[in-house]
């Protein structure tokens, strides 16, 4: 699975002009199956995002986490994370997985975040999104499990 995390002081995400999803302090994490990810790559990728010391301590260093903080996660899919731009100017999307699989270990990601106590927001998966957002740093890694 592939995961692109922006430390945020909000953000929310838009279907048709309504919000769906939103949060305060935490974690923006855009979202994407890759052929051959299975649950298994979910809970470890949950497990290390959650982990992930991108927070600020009373020191000023980057050295606590979303469990550490409290803060939320925002979980957006999104396939164009499997973007593969090594020829053309089109990019190609094979590496993602097919739609329902893809939905599916979306769906085992946001239930795996939770599971670690971390308050959820989501998207809509295959919607057409508007994502809003306030990046707190600019913070943002990129993560492949």
């Amino acid at each position: 699975m592939r995961a692109l995390i922006q430390r945020v002081t909000q953000a929310s995400v838009s279907v048709d002009g309504q919000v769906i999803g939103e949060i305060s302090h935490g974690a923006l994490i855009l979202i994407c199956a890759m052929q051959g990810d299975d649950a298994a790559k979910s809970a470890q990728l949950a497990a290390k995002i959650s982990k992930l010391r991108i927070f600020t301590d009373d020191a000023g260093k980057m050295n606590k986490s979303l469990l550490d903080t409290g803060g939320s996660a925002l979980i957006v899919s999104q396939f164009t994370l499997a973007a593969d731009t090594s020829r053309g100017n089109r990019p190609g999307f094979s590496a993602a997985a097919p739609p329902a699989e893809g939905k599916a270990l979306y769906e085992q990601f946001i239930a795996d975040v939770g599971a670690l106590g971390i308050e959820t927001a989501t998207g809509q998966f295959g919607a057409d999104m508007a994502v809003s957002l306030t990046n707190d740093g600019p913070v943002t890694i990129w993560m492949d499990v």
